[in-house]
């Protein structure tokens, strides 16, 4: 038992990784329109010290809020990262301004105590998640695939923070083909660490540890802007440019700017392409890797991986990843809905 809880306090500590309030309030920027009336939760911070705490209970009258929930996990002390070392956490509440000054005075905060450690699967979080509207938060890297999962069960609205590479995971990504989540806007690159964090692409400013990365995402499906906008397609298809595949009848496009705007079969496309996805334009038939490959019909390529394989000249090259995409014909508009339950989708035309 000793092990396992020092386990998963080492485990907690890789996790601990706090959002600067700049690339909130660079991100938040954009959903203005979402907030008015609605309750937020933030269950992944520390409240008394989390910049997401920050932004929605300094901008609460401004975003038309209508209650902020944020949570902590094992925590009872006023720091900024948490020693996990208490079996009960809080919770607080802010229902905004009271006194006329704009500001989140203590005695405007509800303090409430968890009778347990305030793990968002524990059914004390699950019942405030119940109760949100929106959740924004910076989850535990290790735990996505859980935490996506939940907020998927409880058909929630959502804004959190994940590493680029969960867009592979077969968990995540039918929910990305499938237009139920999207990506954001901007991609953080330091995270304040702990002052005894270990890792590599560590940085520090005006004394303070971060750590840095270059392939963290804001994960949403919350409908914004970007996701109206066509990509500007300019370039006209040669099979002397594109070369074909050797196991799926696709063409490889080297960048998003490729992409040929006369070629209508299957393109296979780097993940940058998610970035600038218009589900209007294009529509996601797969992507070329792993276990989710095997659900296209990619073979095997002659290393023994389920992946695309790229044939130049009659040599192979390394597999690698590419998210296979077709441009889109006009049709009907269709609902595509997702049983968390069954882990399944069905598809209806939309009455309008």
């Amino acid at each position: 038992m000793a092990n396992k809880n020092l386990n998963q306090a080492k485990n907690a500590k890789k996790d601990e990784f706090y959002t600067q309030l700049v690339d909130i309030e660079n991100e938040l920027k954009h959903y203005k329109n979402h907030f008015k009336g609605k309750t937020v939760l933030c269950n992944c911070d520390d409240p008394r010290v989390s910049n997401f705490f920050h932004y929605f209970s300094y901008n609460f009258e401004q975003l038309g809020l209508k209650k902020l929930i944020t949570t902590c996990y094992k925590n009872q002390n006023r720091d900024l990262f948490s020693q996990n070392n208490s079996e009960q956490a809080i919770w607080l509440e802010y229902y905004g301004d009271r006194n006329g000054n704009r500001v989140p005075n203590p005695e405007e905060i509800g303090i409430h105590y968890f009778k347990g450690d305030g793990d968002f699967r524990s059914q004390e979080c699950i019942e405030l998640l119940k109760e949100a509207d929106i959740v924004v938060t910076n989850p535990p890297f290790s735990l996505f695939r859980e935490y996506v999962a939940q907020l998927m069960k409880y058909n929630k609205r959502f804004l959190i923070l994940g590493n680029q590479n969960a867009l592979h995971y077969k968990e995540v990504f039918p929910l990305i083909k499938h237009n139920l989540i999207w990506l954001g806007y901007s991609s953080p690159k330091l995270f304040q660490i702990p002052e005894d964090a270990e890792g590599k692409s560590l940085k520090i400013v005006n004394g303070v540890r971060y750590q840095q990365f270059g392939n963290i995402k804001w994960f949403t499906n919350l409908d914004i802007q970007k996701r109206h906008e066509d990509v500007i397609l300019y370039k006209s298809y040669n099979p002397n440019e594109y070369p074909k595949y050797e196991n799926y009848d696709a063409i490889d496009v080297r960048s998003v700017s490729d992409i040929p705007l006369d070629y209508d079969g299957i393109m296979g496309v780097p993940d940058s392409f998610l970035d600038v996805f218009n589900p209007a334009q294009f529509d996601i038939i797969g992507i070329g890797s792993g276990d989710l490959a095997k659900q296209i019909g990619v073979t095997k390529n002659y290393r023994g991986r389920t992946d695309i394989a790229l044939k130049v000249n009659g040599v192979n090259s390394c597999p690698y990843s590419r998210i296979l995409i077709r441009r889109r014909k006009a049709e009907p508009h269709r609902i595509v809905t997702y049983n968390q339950d069954e882990k399944s989708f069905s598809m209806a035309a939309d009455a309008k």
